[in-house]
């Protein structure tokens, strides 16, 4: 009889599951946590499904020479998922060149950016109120990016629709 150093089958068979389920269990320890910031801190804001939101600085401060005009605006953002192109629509009260309200509607076009719109519409407040809207570039809400995409273009047409 001849002896290999080979390992039984059941042994290596035992042994492969054991490091796909590993690999799995990392996996799942991957970080998906977001963090808020502005342009002089950066702060954690749980939204009302847990997550944290992120938003960045954009185009100045509120001593920035850009004056907005009191009042309510809405616009129309779109952005591309991987199935379609969503659009939503978002309306905020301006006050001194700060965010008093904001509310965003969606039409989402598939399944799951009806669950990523919910999301950022549940999260986005809590992000933007009480924020200089020249301070406002949002990246991620509520483990939605996608939407914020859109939101930024909203913003965007509204500062112009705003100026003074």
């Amino acid at each position: 009889m001849i002896r290999t150093n080979a390992v039984p089958r059941p042994v290596r068979t035992a042994a492969a599951v054991i490091g796909v389920a590993g690999a799995f269990a990392l996996a799942g320890c991957a970080s998906q946590t977001d963090t808020a910031s502005t342009s002089t801190e950066t702060a954690s804001t749980p939204s009302s499904t847990g997550s944290t939101a992120t938003t960045e600085s954009s185009t100045g401060s509120s001593t920035g020479t850009t004056t907005y005009t009191d009042g309510t605006y809405t616009a129309s953002g779109s952005y591309q998922t991987p199935e379609s192109v969503e659009e939503i629509s978002v309306t905020v009260t301006l006050a001194d060149d700060v965010i008093t309200s904001v509310e965003v509607t969606g039409d989402p076009q598939a399944r799951e950016s009806q669950q990523y719109q919910s999301q950022f519409i549940g999260g986005i407040s809590d992000v933007v109120v009480g924020k200089d809207i020249d301070e406002i570039s949002v990246s991620r809400v509520a483990g939605s990016s996608l939407t914020s995409g859109g939101f930024n273009k909203a913003i965007e047409e509204i500062k112009t629709e705003a100026k003074a």
